[in-house]
């Protein structure tokens, strides 16, 4: 009578221990010695530059073999030539797979790669330039979107006539602090200077909304932030009171002076009158 076994089948069998290491692959003999022939590849690639001295090999799978070469090109220093050599099954002769030049750790490498959207700065975008807005950016909101009782709700909700989005509670508070913290806020230079603030100047036009507690646009065509939105404590030379209009004569009655004299010479005198009123005199 057969017995039955205690041994687990196929299907049950679990792993639980750590995961097989694998072996790296052998190098292979002919691989690793068509120095002569990855250096002939390099050379092709290279030219007319030069190829320097072989710095070793690696094994990339089984019969797959890359030669490292030192690179003399003084705009590629830290770089060296990468050619892969490889040959097929039961075959003898050795082939190149490819040839690249590859960095090393004190090779010059480029900055990395920033997103064009990250790159762009204030002022980029030029005549004919078009910026295309992503729809999910955080600065909007969608016009028909409920809202907080203390935002403006007349620029979130339009009746359905104007714009589908419209500025969300993280792009005001972002616009807000960079007009504050920028050339038309209270730290500009100009503003320092100023004789009196934008809030008590008959040129400055508030803002609508919740930013007119803070924010307005110069209406002084002699101004230099005319048409710019400016803070209400920003300031310049050209406010509305800082010099008070002359009078429409600007030259004052003369001033006779009563208590001195000065004595004037005269030449000789031909007219008998003039003696005559020069003596009563």
């Amino acid at each position: 009578m057969r017995q039955p076994s205690t041994a687990p089948s196929n299907t049950a069998r679990t792993t639980t221990g750590p995961a097989r290491r694998t072996r790296p692959p052998a190098v292979d003999p002919a691989c690793a010695g068509a120095v002569d022939l990855a250096r002939e590849a390099a050379e092709d690639t290279a030219w007319p530059g030069e190829v320097g001295e072989h710095l070793g090999l690696r094994a990339e799978a089984e019969r797959v073999v890359t030669h490292h070469f030192a690179c003399l090109d003084p705009a590629y220093r830290g770089w060296h030539w990468a050619v892969t050599v490889a040959r097929a099954a039961r075959a003898k002769v050795v082939t190149v797979d490819e040839c690249v030049l590859l960095p090393g750790e004190d090779a010059l490498l480029a900055p990395e790669w920033v997103p064009w959207l990250e790159r762009l700065r204030p002022g980029d975008l030029g005549p004919g330039d078009l910026l295309p807005t992503a729809s999910d950016d955080v600065r909007l909101a969608p016009g028909y979107a409920e809202v907080d009782e203390g935002l403006d709700r007349q620029a979130y909700w339009e009746l359905g006539l104007g714009r589908p989005r419209v500025l969300s509670r993280e792009g005001r508070d972002e616009t807000a602090a960079r007009w504050y913290e920028g050339i038309a806020g209270p730290r500009a230079p100009i503003a320092i200077s100023a004789p009196a603030q934008c809030s008590t100047c008959g040129f400055f036009m508030p803002l609508a909304g919740e930013l007119r507690q803070v924010f307005g646009v110069c209406a002084n065509e002699y101004a230099p932030d005319d048409g710019r939105v400016v803070s209400a404590d920003h300031g310049c030379g050209a406010h509305s009171e800082a010099v008070s209009i002359p009078a429409a004569s600007e030259h004052g009655p003369p001033v006779i002076d009563e208590l001195g004299y000065d004595i004037v010479p005269l030449g000789p005198v031909h007219d008998a009158e003039a003696g005559e009123a020069l003596e009563r005199g």
